[in-house]
Formats: structure tokens, C-alpha cells, sequence
């Protein structure tokens, strides 16, 4: 029997996760590479399919055994034309048509999808979501991503944006933010987030004892300094920490008064922050959001760390040949014209 594998590809800003999946879903091989991003989008798209060929090349896999590919990009994108609108995490990277390029060197299907989806698809089959049908997964890192499962089925919305819970406005005049907008979620509960309204209470002349540790250079404060001043006690590290916590809950709660998920989970590097920054977002939610929802919804960690990515886009890649098999096979059992057909 004729072995199939998939392949999963998670493009981020400084590298590119890749990993071959046989059929079972094992792990064949997984590699990170660096994005290079600064030489452009079709440097980037040229060395991921190098490091899909070297991959499959080094386990003896041919071509014609691969079944799909699956894509993490950044920022907006259409799914369903291949087409990577704007990812900002990539200079000159606009109306990039991935799945073209892509076709150019691969016969087997290639699918992409937003970044933060790929991860809650992950999540959803292999991770902290495995059973659930209504969920919300959050990313927290530079920003703010989210993606949301409602009755089983990943939202994408009218222009594939659904779910930008970092985009929930928490305050009317707040910090700027760059969808034009102000006093996003985002701002507030993220890695520069937080580190912002620490620096800000510093300004204001508290004090911690992450100042000896900076040597004055304010810029040098991040967001692990601040849970590593929490765990040694410093008072304004457990106040931002707390602040921040809080904030996500009140964003939160509105989240399972309009979506009721069973399970909200937390991922992105700042997740590492663990119950330092969540008791505080669970205290909130209990306090804020509707009773009966609340009570039916837990928050916690992600599982798969950084892997969610290349997972999910397998996972992906795994989902939609499935659905276009089904597809062929209904309509090839009802006689209709699959000429007239397109790819789901």
C-alpha cells in the first residue's frame, strides 16, 4: 500500500517551521530554518520549497507520495484563492499568491491559512482542545492573535478576519494601535503591552528592582525581566502582572458572553507567564462574565509550544483533501459535471 505523507509549514517573522507527517500523523522530520524575510517574499517562498525538497529528499520520500501541504502566514490573507494579502511581519510581502508559487515546483495540493488558525487547528487535534467543539484560542506574543471553533467549525467570517479579539476595543481613548484604531486589547495584553505599562509606572516614579538589572536603558525591558521580578517578590512586577491578567479577563468575559466556548487557551511566548498572569484572568472572568457560560469554560495553557504551528498546518492541509474527497465521491455518485466544480 502507497504510503502519504504532509507537510506543514509555519512562517514566522524570524523562522520557518517545517515538519513531514506520514499518514498516522507520526513525525518523519521537522527543521527550523531562519526566514530571511529582509530579502523579500519570493526569497522566503524559494527557500521554503528548497527545505521541503531537502526534507523529503533526506527520509527517501518522493514528490508523488506527498498527499498536501499546508501554510502559516501572517497577517490577512484569502484562503480559499491562495492569496497572502499583507503580512506585516514582511517587507514588500502584498497580494502575494502563495499557492501559485507553490504550484510551480509541486504537483500536490498546498493550502494556507492565517497563522494564529493554523496553531488553533493544531491545538484541536493534537493539543489542549482535542474533544471540544466551541473554543478560543488565543496567541499572545508582540500581539494579540486569536482564532475561534464554534459548534465544530473553525469562524473564518466574510473576509477570513473573524475572531480579532486583540482588536476588542477595552478602552474609548486609549493607546493608539495600528489598525487605526485605539485602546485595543492588544496594546494592552501583550508582550510590548505589558511591558509598556510597566515602563509607564516607572515614569511615574515607582520603583523595581528591574532598574539594576537595565543599567538605565529602559528599552531593555522585557517581558520574561517582569515574571522573573514577580517570582522574587518586586511589588510593581506583581501589579503589572496582575493589571495585565485582569484586562485579558475583562476581554475575556466578553468573549464567552458572545461565543459561550467550553475551553480558552493560551498561547504565544507570554503564555509562559503561566498562572502569574491567568489567576488574575480567571478571578476576573468569575467575577464578570455570565454565571452559566463562565462556570461551562476553563482557561488554560496550550500544549504544543512552538510545534502548534507546522501541526495545525498539516492538520490543515490533512482536512481539506478530506473534504474534497468527499466532495468528488458525492458527486460522483449524484452524476454531476465535476467540471463545473471548484475546490472547497
Amino acid at each position: 500500500m502507497k504510503a502519504h505523507y504532509f507537510i506543514g509549514v509555519d512562517l514566522g517573522g524570524t523562522n520557518i517551521k517545517s515538519a513531514i507527517f506520514d499518514d498516522e500523523f507520526h513525525v518523519v522530520q521537522e527543521r527550523s530554518d531562519p526566514t530571511e524575510a529582509s530579502k523579500g517574499p519570493f526569497h522566503v517562498l524559494g527557500k521554503i520549497k528548497q527545505i521541503v525538497r531537502e526534507m523529503l529528499a533526506s527520509e527517501g520520500v518522493a514528490l508523488s507520495s506527498v498527499t498536501a501541504m499546508g501554510m502559516g502566514i501572517p497577517g490577512l490573507l484569502d484562503p480559499k484563492e491562495g492569496l497572502s494579502i499583507f503580512s506585516p511581519n514582511f517587507p514588500n510581502w502584498e497580494n502575494i499568491h502563495v499557492v501559485n508559487e507553490m504550484k510551480r515546483d509541486f504537483d500536490f495540493p498546498v493550502y494556507i491559512d492565517n497563522d494564529v488558525r493554523v496553531n488553533l487547528y493544531g491545538e484541536w487535534r493534537f493539543g489542549a482542545a482535542l474533544g471540544h467543539e466551541n473554543v478560543c484560542l488565543i496567541t499572545l506574543g508582540t500581539g494579540l492573535g486569536s482564532g475561534m471553533i464554534a459548534d465544530g467549525k473553525v469562524l473564518y467570517g466574510t473576509t477570513a478576519s473573524a475572531g480579532e479579539i486583540g482588536h476588542m476595543n477595552m478602552y474609548r481613548e486609549g493607546r493608539p494601535c495600528k489598525c487605526g484604531s485605539s485602546g485595543c486589547l492588544g496594546r494592552y495584553v501583550s508582550a510590548i503591552g505589558m511591558v509598556r505599562t510597566f515602563t509607564e509606572k516607572l515614569a511615574e516614579g515607582k520603583s523595581s528592582i528591574i532598574t539594576s538589572w537595565i543599567g538605565g536603558e529602559p528599552a531593555l525591558i522585557n517581558a520574561k525581566m517582569i515574571s522573573e521580578a514577580y517570582d522574587a517578590g518586586d511589588a510593581l512586577a506583581m501589579e503589572v502582572m496582575h493589571e495585565t491578567g485582569e484586562i485579558l479577563g475583562f476581554g475575556l468575559s466578553n468573549v464567552i458572553n458572545l461565543f459561550n466556548p467550553e475551553v480558552i487557551i493560551v498561547g504565544g511566548g507570554m503564555s509562559a507567564a503561566g498562572d502569574r498572569l491567568l489567576n488574575p484572568t480567571r478571578d476576573t472572568i468569575h467575577k464578570h462574565a455570565l454565571k452559566l457560560s463562565s462556570q461551562a469554560c476553563k482557561v488554560v495553557q496550550a500544549q504544543l509550544g512552538e510545534r502548534a504551528g507546522m501541526i495545525g498546518a498539516a492538520a490543515y492541509a490533512k482536512e481539506k483533501v478530506e473534504l474534497w474527497d468527499t466532495a468528488t465521491s458525492y458527486t460522483a455518485e449524484s452524476g454531476t459535471d465535476q467540471e463545473d466544480r471548484q475546490e472547497p
